[in-house]
């Protein structure tokens, strides 16, 4: 049996061979010569299938129609057009390309059975490939294209170094608006200067018009002003640092007996009068210490610093920053100390600041400062034109001694709530004492050695403010828009009597419970909101209008007495007058700006915004024998407006030009009165005139290295000009000696 059927098996293959190759197949396969010819099977070799040949590698598949499939941006996304795809056989060199349609559909025209790789690329999309094998069963394809995008470790991207020193504050900062105001930066790491002696020279060289007053050696009080305005202590700045009020008070004592030191300074922002809308508002406009922040990589950073100088004078100065995790730091003490270039001007200082940042996630950074310093000082006194013609350094007072303690506490929390918006919160508060201790008469008078006055002030004040800034669009230009408010509470204590009558720092009153001049409290609110507006009308011109709600209240809580003596130093009159004030105002500022910028380096802006000052408490009762308050005394009101040019020239060439106007109504000042009883002279501070200051600033740097090579340099020479002409005068008053005349 099986013989016979293994001959049988033999005489049909040897039939099915010879009809092979005489070319000749059944009538029921018409469609195999086509199917095997796509496969790349040559008719002769049909035999060696029918045979059950084996061929290596080789898989017959039946396919009959077109591979066909959709290209999409993911799963469920409508279909991508103009998706290459390439289909690569993985048996032989064929390959078969197509093009997806408008709704994401291709087609390949008939490719062959076997393995395939398929790879489809599209501009902005990852680039996939992955293998398939086609047969007869092959479904319809759906390709997802994913978005090209990559997570990357940390990158610190790090701005180019100003070459200049100074520039202007963008547009926008964090949660301000800067767009037309006039506005300088300081670079402290591009200032060559004394930063250890806090040289204010030096270090505001390069912002214009500024006037710059140096009451001491080593800047342990910075006093700079402008426009007419008096430097006494920055008192016509509101002066803050990181963005929060380091000042006395804010309203009734807006002089800040702290500056930070510059060797831990960042930067330094000056924005002139139109500031008033969203800082206060103060005249000379805003002055904001920027400390160092912690170093944005992880680990420590620390910094030490050791100068010496003339006069006996040490510095000392260490930073450290940190960062760890979601945490991060800075730090700095710094010491200093000098006997003095006059004689009785010798001071030692002590300066800390620890910061501490908790950012979790990018969008939320909660942080918290706390800065403390101190100080103790001889003061030389003043001089009288003819003892500083005989001698400058000469001091007729030794008994006379300031101290300062300052301490302030910041809690900030910022929010970005998504890329278009952000909200900030600031909560500050100041607890700082003030004393000034010596011989307060005439310096064209010998000091008579008797019991010494002691002038002893306590500020403790808080507050908080809330800003939100919202970019949208207004068709094809980003407009911006911010709002905030602020509440604000102060209290001044302020005491003055008689010390004892002996040389050395002994800050005690002799009569406590019944001072010898006077005795009060002062207390302060502020409640404010305000509101400002980029309009960007063009892709080159934005109009910034600005509104501004005020409610001030200031108040005096105490006594002073007053005392007439004879020629012979005795006692004719004792009297103590009690004084309880108050005194609320509200007030809307406005204000409106507009800058074109003819290309990203130049600009050309013009604002006017109105200003406000309200009565210090210095305004209100100064207990020394030289001076005399006016009874009648009112706020200060005005408005400032400015209008200037701004440029940069490559890397070569910086100017700034600009021309002001401050307008300043009630200003307050002093003449000299005589007393119609005892007919004593002294000076009396009232509402002397109006004034009106205008001028001219104008700042241009070149590097010349620059300015002539083709190539960057990394070396500069460069030379700059700083010009101020002010006229700034009395008008409309009722002094004939003060009216007309220069402030």
């Amino acid at each position: 049996m099986n013989s016979r059927l293994l001959i049988l098996i033999g005489v049909l293959c040897f039939c099915a061979g010879f009809i092979a190759k005489a070319g000749v197949l059944p009538s029921t396969y018409p469609e195999l010569h086509t199917v095997l010819a796509t496969a790349g099977i040559k008719t002769p070799e049909i035999s060696r299938f029918l045979l059950f040949e084996p061929v290596e590698s080789r898989k017959i598949t039946v396919i009959l129609s077109p591979l066909r499939g959709k290209v999409t941006a993911g799963v469920d996304s409508a279909g991508l057009p103009g998706v290459e795809l390439l289909l690569k056989s993985l048996t032989n060199a064929k390959k078969f390309k197509a093009i997806s349609q408008s709704n994401g559909e291709f087609e390949f025209a008939e490719p062959a059975h076997g393995r395939y790789e398929l790879i489809a690329f599209y501009r902005g999309y990852k680039t996939i490939t992955f293998e398939l094998e086609l047969d007869s069963s092959t479904p319809f394809l759906s390709v997802h294209l994913p978005l090209l995008e990559q997570q990357l470790d940390n990158v610190l991207i790090q701005a180019e170094k100003n070459p200049f020193g100074v520039r202007r504050l963008n547009s926008i900062e964090g949660t301000a608006i800067y767009s037309a105001k006039k506005s300088e930066v300081v670079d402290l790491g591009s200032v060559t200067g004394n930063k250890s002696g806090n040289a204010a020279r030096q270090v505001y060289a390069k912002v214009t018009g500024l006037n710059v007053w140096e009451s001491d050696g080593s800047g342990l009080q910075l006093g700079i002003g402008g426009r007419g305005l008096s430097p006494n202590r920055t008192a016509n700045f509101n002066t803050r640092q990181d963005g929060y009020d380091i000042a006395a008070d804010a309203l009734g004592y807006p002089e800040s007996y702290y500056t930070p030191p510059v060797e831990a300074l960042d930067r330094i922002e000056v924005v002139r009068g139109a500031a008033s809308l969203q800082y206060g508002t103060q005249f000379g406009g805003l002055l904001n210490f920027v400390l160092r922040t912690a170093p944005q990589e992880e680990g420590i950073q620390l910094e030490s610093r050791q100068s010496i100088g003339t006069y006996g004078y040490l510095g000392t100065y260490t930073g450290l920053g940190w960062k760890n995790g979601d945490w991060s730091g800075f730090a700095f003490y710094q010491y200093r100390r000098a006997e003095g270039w006059r004689e009785n001007s010798g001071f030692d200082q002590h300066t800390g600041y620890w910061s501490s940042v908790w950012q979790p996630r990018e969008a939320h950074r909660l942080n918290i400062a706390l800065t403390h310093m101190q100080y103790l000082a001889q003061q030389p006194g003043g001089l009288t034109d003819a003892a500083f013609e005989e001698d400058p350094r000469v001091s007729i007072r030794y008994r006379n001694w300031f101290r300062v303690n300052w301490n302030v506490l910041n809690v900030g929390y910022t929010w970005k709530i998504n890329s278009t918006s952000r909200l900030e919160f600031r909560n500050f508060g100041l607890l700082a004492t003030k004393d000034a201790l010596g011989e307060t008469g005439p310096i064209n008078r010998a000091d008579p050695l008797g019991p010494r006055d002691l002038l002893s002030d306590v500020f403790r004040n808080a507050g908080s403010e809330v800003r939100f800034l919202h970019r949208y669009r207004t068709g094809r230009d980003g407009s911006a828009f911010v709002a905030g408010t602020r509440i604000y509470h102060g209290r001044t204590l302020r005491k003055q009597g008689l010390a004892d009558d002996g040389f050395g720092p002994v800050f005690v009153y002799n009569n406590p419970e019944k001072l010898e001049n006077s005795d009060y409290r002062f207390p302060s609110a502020n409640y404010s909101a305000f509101a400002e507006n980029i309009f960007q009308i063009t892709d080159k011109l934005s109009v910034t209008p600005g509104i501004r709600y005020e409610y001030i209240f200031t108040g005096s809580d105490g006594y002073y007495r007053q005392q007439t003596y004879d020629l012979a130093g005795n006692i004719l009159l004792d009297t103590t007058y009690d004084e309880l004030a108050e005194n609320r105002r509200q007030l809307l500022l406005g204000g409106i700006g507009a800058a074109y910028r003819w290309n990203e380096n130049e600009e050309t802006y013009a604002n006017i915004s109105q200003n406000y000052r309200a009565i210090t408490f210095n305004d209100l009762r100064i207990a020394n024998p030289n001076f005399e308050v006016d009874e009648d005394l009112r706020d200060e009101r005005g408005f400032s407006m400015d209008a200037g040019y701004r440029g940069e020239k490559g890397r070569w060439l910086r100017v700034d030009v600009s021309v002001f106007l401050l307008y300043y109504r009630d200003r307050i000042g002093q003449v000299l009165a005589t007393d119609s009883i005892t007919l004593r002279t002294y000076r009396l501070r009232k509402n002397v005139a109006d004034s009106r200051a205008v001028g001219l600033e104008a700042f241009a740097e070149m590097d010349w290295i620059g300015a002539l090579s083709p190539i960057e340099h990394r070396s500069r020479l460069s030379t700059f000009i700083n010009l101020g002409i002010t006229d700034a005068r009395y008008i409309r008053s009722d002094e004939p000696a003060i009216d007309g005349n220069m402030v």
